[in-house]
């Protein structure tokens, strides 16, 4: 399996405040931003997998929600959070 209990953990001691900590949105976000470029690159590679398409398009828009609650809390985090995590040009 691609997303393992140690990537887990290293993501949400990287993003959030400490290693158990899954309910802040940076660590939430951190985690879907991982999900997503998993999803992508299997949809390079499958291109008629329509269910993961779908599924994906359905995760950007909860990053999306995530993302904008984020930024009308606390608009510095949210910057350095997108810059940490490439998501914006």
């Amino acid at each position: 399996m691609y997303l393992t209990k140690e990537i887990q953990e290293e993501i949400f001691a990287k993003y959030g405040k400490s290693n158990s900590d899954t309910g802040s949105p940076e660590s939430q976000i951190a985690l879907f931003t991982y999900r997503i470029k998993h999803l992508t690159e299997h949809l390079k590679l499958n291109k008629k997998d329509h269910t993961t398409e779908y599924s994906l398009v359905k995760m950007v828009g909860k990053r999306r929600r995530l993302l904008d609650y984020l930024k009308a809390k606390d608009i510095e985090k949210y910057r350095a959070l997108i810059k940490e995590l490439g998501i914006r040009k």
